[in-house]
């Protein structure tokens, strides 16, 4: 019984394609499958490669539009600030100024400075006087004795900024000393 199955399992290799040739009459031969499956790794490996240099063109890309952002940040600040400096440099032109002149540019340059402000984003941090102290947006240099709430903010030294919602100083106080 096992020579009859050594012989069925061992199969001249000129048997093999008359009996894959019987087993498939209508199907393509194995070189023909073989050149349709090289042909379609052919494929594959172009479309692989298109889109591995896409992914890599849009990294390169992004990293572009990264840098360009940074580099240009503040250009619509400084547009903001050009017509403020402007004011200013007119303001020293004046050869013989009066008092109510240099206030009247002052108050001009403030307002377009605050105008600068507000188109940018950029918002004062002016606590009232009895505010709940924020430590994310007041600095306490003193706790003074005082006749509110403790940890209030009794006076306000310095203003503070934030930028959209990003502190960029915060506001220098004195707080109320606990009772």
């Amino acid at each position: 019984m096992q020579d009859q199955e050594n012989r069925e399992a061992s199969n001249t290799p000129e048997e093999q394609p008359e009996a894959v040739a019987a087993a498939a009459p209508g199907e393509p031969s194995l070189e023909e499958q073989l050149i349709a499956t090289e042909a379609k790794l052919a494929e594959m490996h172009d479309a692989f490669m298109r889109a591995k240099a896409e992914g890599e063109n849009i990294r390169r890309r992004a990293q572009e539009d990264v840098s360009k952002a940074h580099k240009f940040a503040i250009e619509s600040f400084a547009e903001a600030m050009v017509p403020v400096r402007d004011s200013l440099e007119m303001a020293l032109k004046v050869e013989t100024p009066s008092i109510e002149a240099l206030k009247e540019g002052v108050e001009m340059t403030l307002k377009q400075l605050t105008a600068a402000f507000e188109k940018n984003r950029l918002v004062e941090v002016m606590p009232a006087q009895g505010e709940k102290l924020d430590p994310m947006k007041h600095q306490a240099v003193a706790v003074v004795p005082a006749e509110q709430e403790a940890n209030t903010v009794v006076n306000v030294l310095q203003k503070g900024y934030m930028i959209a919602d990003r502190l960029l100083r915060p506001a220098i106080v004195t707080a109320a000393q606990a009772k």
